[in-house]
């Protein structure tokens, strides 16, 4: 895709919602799947399949709800999506994945994939 000269790279966004007490398990399938980076939003609020979920109602962050956000090439969305289906058949939580394009594509493939 170009934009004014600029070259965009095609990657896969992945959105990851849990409960803060499995905030690890989603990591550790990051950094297994080698994603080259994730952003962590914490004590998150909405609606969703059991009702209103509200944000900063423990004094921690493993009751409250946790958004994982990552972006990858598209070999390593099966991987993840196949690592996560059985958690989240059985605990709530949801997992969202949209088109996205990086201005910088060395920083989240490597150079020989």
């Amino acid at each position: 895709m170009h934009m004014s000269g600029i070259e965009l790279h095609p990657m896969k966004e992945i959105k990851i919602i849990v409960e803060g007490e499995h905030l690890h398990f989603v990591t550790d399938i990051l950094d297994r799947i080698k994603a080259s980076g994730y952003t962590i939003f914490s004590n998150i609020s909405g609606k969703g399949h059991h009702g209103f979920h509200e944000g900063h109602l423990m004094f921690n962050d493993t009751s409250s709800l946790q958004m994982v956000l990552t972006i990858v090439p598209e070999e390593k969305l099966d991987p993840i999506l196949s690592a996560l289906k059985p958690f989240l058949e059985r605990h709530s939580g949801g997992v969202f994945v949209l088109e996205a394009s990086v201005l910088r594509r060395d920083h989240f493939a490597p150079k020989d994939s």
